[in-house]
């Protein structure tokens, strides 16, 4: 299924790394960014994740909330956001059901093999919880300046 704007975003529940959850219903009210990728600590994710930490007061100026979320468990987001000061959520995704509701875990290539993966993608959430915006197939250099560009216009 590809999500579009305009569309409701899809319900989730996910654990943090603070050891809380968040939930699409706590974020009512709120626009917020979800960008989906990879892996912790990975070359292109840890690019992505620190440009959204060093972009994040442009996004806090405007009130809009940025979470990360990968199929990394609870303790390798807590690693990675401690290794490089992230300060933002990272949200476990384990089983992949929330990307799989947002169409993003798809099947991929690299040398030749094929498995399934997240697609590094981004979606902001207007207050009532409907799709805004999205970006597909991410590529990580300068992607949260574009971001931010955009939820500050």
């Amino acid at each position: 299924m590809m999500l579009r704007p305009g569309d409701p975003a899809p319900a989730f529940d996910l654990p943090s790394d603070d050891g809380g959850r968040v939930r699409l219903s706590d974020l009512e009210g709120r626009r917020f960014i979800l960008f989906f990728y990879p892996k912790d600590d990975t070359p292109g994710c840890t690019r992505e994740a620190c440009e959204f930490r060093d972009e994040l007061h442009r996004f806090e100026e405007r009130k809009v909330a940025v979470l990360g979320v990968s199929p990394d468990p609870v303790a390798s987001h807590g690693k990675f956001k401690a290794k490089h000061s992230l300060n933002f959520p990272l949200l476990a995704d384990e089983d992949h059901a929330v990307a799989d509701r947002f169409g993003v875990w798809t099947e991929k290539q690299m040398f030749g093999r094929t498995y399934w993966g997240v697609e590094r993608s981004t979606f902001l959430i207007d207050e009532a919880g409907v799709i805004a915006r999205v970006w597909r197939k991410v590529r990580p250099k300068g992607h949260a300046g574009a971001v931010a560009g955009v939820v500050s216009d």
